[in-house]
C-alpha cells in the first residue's frame, strides 16, 4: 500500500540572526503555567494549520464522485446471471478483488462451506371440472432486442430456495397476503386448508413466512405469485419499470440465519455440521413443496377458484375477475424436486489500516451474489462500495490515512442466508434487502474481535432503484445521518441536498429502525450489538429477484445518469469518513433515550393500527414500571455522557491541553459498547440467535421490524391463550429488557454499582 504523508516537510526551517544576548542576571523561576500554554498553542499550531483537518477530507471526497466508474462497474458485474456458489458469481468476486487490490487496499478472500439449495425438476398444472389441463412453462420471457437473451439460459430455473421436495395433487385456497391473519380469517369463514394448495400473492410478509403459515393452517403445499394490483400498476419492462406478466419472484423460504447446517456458529473448515437431513428438518425450513409462479400464471389459478367472494380488500385490481375463496374447484398438481448441496462461497475482505487507532474498525458491507443479473439488487451497491472506495484511493494520494481503521467487506450468498425485504418496496420505502449467509458466518467466526473492536457497521444492499432516499440505523446514529445529508447533493435537483429530498419523503418515522431481518446489519446488531446504518435510494422496485432486473433496467429507470450511485456512495462514504476520522465519535443518545420511552407509549414497530404496549397489557397483571425505572436511569446516563461530550469539545478548541488521550478513549469506548449492552446471551425466548432485546424480526413475519421483540411474542402468545403462566411470561421479558437497558446506562455513563 502506498505510504500516506503524515504532515509536511520536516526539514529544519531557516532560524533569523538574532541580536546579542543582554548581560546574565539572577535566574527567573518561571511559572509553568504559561510554559503549557506554549506548548499547547504549538500543538495546536501544527494540528490545525499544518494537518488537514477530517472536513477537508470529507469535501474533497465528496468532489471525487464518478458516475462513469459506478455505471462500469455495474456493466462488468452484471454481465452473467451470478447465483452463490455459480462460477459465475466466482468471477463477479474476482472483479471485486481486482478492483480493491488495484488501489493497494490489502485484500483477501474469505471462504465458506455451506448448504444451498438449487431446483432438480418442477412442474405445475391447473385443472378443472369442463376445463383443459392448463401445463404452466413456469418461465420468464426475454423480450425482443433483449441484449442479455443468449445468457438468460444461465438464470436458474424459478424455484423458492430450501421449500421441501414432494409432490401434491389438491384443491386450491386462496389466501390473500398469506399472512397469519389472512389463514385465520379462512378458518373463520369455514374454509378448510388442510390438505390443500395455498395460493397467495407476495407484497406483505416474508415468502418463507407465506409457506410456513400455509403449513400451520394444514397446507399440503403452496403456491406464491406477483398480483397485477401491486407489481404491474403502469407499462411493463421493457417499456416501463413494472413486472412483466411472465416475471417471477424467486428467493429463500429458510427463515433462519446463515448456514443452515451450523446454527449458532460458524461454518468454518472441520466445524461441527447438522446433517443435510437435519438442516431441511428444521423449523426455520419451510417443510412443504412450494412454488413461485408469473401475475399471468397466478391470474389463471385465481380465475378458476370457486367458493364465497373474498373480502373487498383482498381483491385483484381495476379490471381483474372476481377473487374467491375456494377451496376448488380448481386442482393444482404440483412438483418440487430440490438439490440441496454443500458449494464454497466467498467474502471479499479490503483493508484501509488506521493512524492512530488501528484497532478500531469501521466496517462497510454489500452483497454481491444475486439471483439473476443483479442490476439493482445487489450491484447497484457493489458498484458504489467500488466508486468509493475509487475516492479513498485518491483520498490516501492526497495524503489521507483514516484515524480508525475502515473494512470494506463484499458478502457472498447473502441471497440464501436469510430472506429479502424489497418485496415490500413498493408499499414500504423504508425496506432494504435481507440477510446473508457471509456476513452471517464472517461475524460469527470473527465475534470476540468484532464485539471489542467495531465501531460502527454501515450496510448498502440495493443501493440505487429510482427516487427518494431512506435511511435506517440504531438510533445513536440519527443525527449522525441527517447532518451528512445535508452535505450530500440531490442527485435529482442540484440545488438541494439529499437531506431535502429525504425530508420531502414520505418515512414515518424519518429514520427506520433494524430490527427486521432486513440485510446483512442482520448478523451486526441483532446477533452481536454493533450500532449500525442501511442506506438506500429508491422508490418502486416491482422487478425484483426476476430475470428483469438487469442493467438495462438501472440504465432506463433506476438512474438513467448514474447520478444516484454517486449520491449513495456520497452518503455512505461520508458517514465512513466521519466515524472513522473524527477524534469524538460522532455518536447522539438522546434519540435512544427518547425511542425507548416511545416505544412503551407508542405502537411497537410504528406500524398502522398497533396498540400501544401500555393499552396491551391494560387490565392485565403486567407492570410496566421496571420498564420505566430502567429508562429514567438511561437518560440519566445519557445527560451525564452530553455534558462530558460538551465539555470535551470545549476544551477541544479553548484548551486542548485539558483533553488527554485516555479521556477520548475512556468517552469513545463508553459510546461505541453501550449497544452491546442491549444484547443478553440467552438471546430471546425459542430464537437464541438474536441477542438484542431492543431491536429484532417480528416472530411472524420476518420483514417486520420489532422494537422489544421478546416483549411483543410473550404478548401476542397471551393475548391468544389468556393464561396465567402466559401474562408471566410478558411480566418476564419485561424483567430482562429491563434489565439490558440498566447495563447500558451502566456502560453509557461508565460507572459501576
Amino acid at each position: 500500500m502506498p505510504t500516506p504523508q503524515d504532515g509536511v516537510d520536516g526539514s529544519a526551517a531557516r532560524i533569523p540572526l538574532l541580536p546579542p544576548a543582554p548581560p546574565r542576571r539572577a535566574a527567573v523561576r518561571l511559572h509553568p503555567l504559561p510554559l503549557l500554554v506554549a506548548a499547547a498553542f504549538a500543538a495546536s499550531y501544527h494540528l490545525f494549520f499544518l494537518t488537514p483537518a477530517p472536513s477537508y477530507y470529507q469535501s474533497l471526497y465528496l468532489s471525487l464522485g464518478s458516475n462513469d466508474t459506478a455505471a462500469a462497474h455495474l456493466h462488468a458485474l452484471t454481465i452473467r446471471p451470478h447465483l452463490a456458489g455459480t462460477g459465475a458469481n466466482a468471477l463477479a468476486a474476482a472483479h471485486v478483488v481486482s478492483a480493491l487490490s488495484s488501489h493497494s487496499f490489502p485484500t483477501r478472500l474469505t471462504g465458506y462451506s455451506v448448504l444451498l439449495s438449487y431446483p432438480a425438476r418442477r412442474s405445475l398444472s391447473l385443472s378443472a371440472p369442463d376445463r383443459d389441463t392448463v401445463h404452466f412453462a413456469l418461465k420468464q420471457e426475454t423480450y425482443a432486442g433483449d441484449p442479455y437473451e443468449a445468457v438468460s439460459a444461465e438464470v436458474v430455473p424459478t424455484f423458492l430456495a430450501y421449500a421441501a421436495s414432494g409432490s401434491v395433487a389438491a384443491e386450491a385456497v386462496y389466501a390473500n397476503y398469506g399472512r397469519a391473519e389472512d389463514f385465520a380469517y379462512l378458518a373463520a369463514r369455514g374454509v378448510n386448508v388442510t390438505g390443500k394448495v395455498a395460493v397467495a400473492r407476495y407484497g406483505k410478509v416474508f415468502r418463507g413466512d407465506i409457506v410456513r403459515n400455509a403449513r400451520e393452517a394444514g397446507a399440503s403445499a403452496a403456491v406464491l405469485y406477483t398480483d397485477a394490483k401491486d407489481y404491474a400498476v403502469g407499462k411493463a419492462f421493457p417499456d416501463g419499470p413494472w413486472m412483466p406478466p411472465t416475471g417471477v419472484q424467486v428467493g429463500s423460504t429458510f427463515k433462519g440465519v446463515g448456514d443452515p447446517m451450523t446454527p449458532m456458529w460458524a461454518s468454518s473448515e472441520g466445524c461441527e455440521r447438522l446433517s443435510i437431513e437435519e438442516a431441511m428438518a428444521s423449523d426455520d425450513m419451510p417443510g412443504i413443496p412450494a412454488l413461485p409462479v408469473s401475475g399471468k400464471d397466478g391470474a389463471a389459478i385465481i380465475q378458476l377458484i370457486g367458493g364465497d367472494v373474498a373480502p373487498e380488500d383482498w381483491q385483484g385490481g381495476d379490471g381483474a375477475p372476481v377473487y374467491r375463496l375456494g377451496p376448488g374447484p380448481a386442482v393444482l398438481n404440483l412438483t418440487y424436486i430440490g438439490n440441496e448441496t454443500m458449494a464454497n462461497i466467498q467474502n471479499v475482505i479490503s483493508v484501509i489500516e488506521g493512524k492512530e487507532e488501528p484497532e478500531r474498525y469501521v466496517i462497510l458491507g454489500n452483497h454481491r451474489d444475486a439471483w439473476t443479473f443483479g442490476g439493482v439488487d445487489p450491484n447497484s451497491g457493489t458498484a458504489a462500495l467500488l466508486e468509493l472506495a475509487q475516492r479513498l484511493s485518491e483520498l490516501q494520494k492526497k495524503g489521507w490515512r483514516p484515524r480508525r481503521t475502515i473494512i470494506l467487506c463484499n458478502w457472498d450468498a447473502e441471497e440464501y442466508g436469510l430472506v429479502s425485504l424489497l418485496t415490500l418496496i413498493t408499499y414500504d420505502h423504508k425496506a432494504t434487502h435481507m440477510s446473508h449467509t457471509g456476513s452471517t458466518e464472517w461475524v460469527e467466526e470473527n465475534r470476540a474481535m468484532l464485539t471489542s473492536r467495531t465501531v460502527a457497521y454501515l450496510n448498502v444492499d440495493s443501493a440505487v432503484y429510482g427516487r427518494g432516499f431512506y435511511a435506517s440505523a440504531t438510533p445513536q446514529l440519527d443525527e449522525l445521518l441527517k447532518e451528512a445529508s445535508k452535505q450530500v447533493q440531490n442527485p435529482d435537483n442540484e440545488t438541494q441536498s439529499l437531506y431535502d429530498l429525504w425530508m420531502a419523503s414520505d418515512s414515518s418515522p424519518l429514520v427506520g429502525r433494524l430490527g427486521g431481518g432486513g440485510s446483512d446489519y442482520s448478523a451486526f446488531v441483532q446477533h452481536i450489538g454493533i450500532p449500525s446504518v442501511d442506506l438506500s435510494i429508491g422508490s418502486d422496485y416491482a422487478v425484483y429477484h426476476s430475470l428483469y432486473d438487469d442493467f438495462i433496467w438501472m440504465e432506463k429507470f433506476g438512474d438513467p445518469l448514474f447520478q444516484r450511485h454517486v449520491a449513495a456512495a456520497s452518503m455512505w462514504g461520508l458517514v465512513a469518513l466521519r466515524l472513522s476520522d473524527e477524534e469524538i465519535l460522532p455518536f447522539n443518545y438522546s434519540n435512544y433515550a427518547a425511542e425507548l420511552e416511545r416505544i412503551v407509549t407508542v405502537a411497537p414497530g410504528y406500524q398502522d393500527g398497533a396498540l400501544r404496549i401500555n393499552e396491551r397489557v391494560l387490565g392485565m397483571p403486567v407492570s410496566l414500571s421496571p420498564l420505566h425505572k430502567s429508562i429514567k436511569e438511561f437518560r440519566r446516563a445519557v445527560l451525564e455522557v452530553d455534558s462530558e461530550l460538551k465539555a470535551l469539545q470545549t476544551w477541544k478548541i479553548w484548551a486542548p491541553w485539558r483533553n488527554s488521550p485516555l479521556k477520548v478513549r475512556d468517552i469513545n469506548d463508553r459510546l461505541m459498547m453501550t449497544e452491546r449492552a442491549f444484547t443478553e446471551r440467552e438471546g430471546l425466548s425459542g430464537r437464541p440467535w438474536y441477542k438484542h432485546l431492543i431491536y429484532g424480526p417480528s416472530l411472524h413475519n420476518d420483514y417486520g421490524a420489532e422494537v422489544y421483540p421478546g416483549v411483543d411474542d410473550a404478548i401476542q402468545t397471551a393475548m391468544r391463550t389468556n393464561t396465567s403462566k402466559s401474562w408471566q411470561s410478558v411480566q418476564h421479558e419485561i424483567h430482562r429488557v429491563s434489565r439490558v437497558i440498566n447495563q447500558a446506562a451502566l456502560v453509557l455513563s461508565g460507572g459501576l454499582t
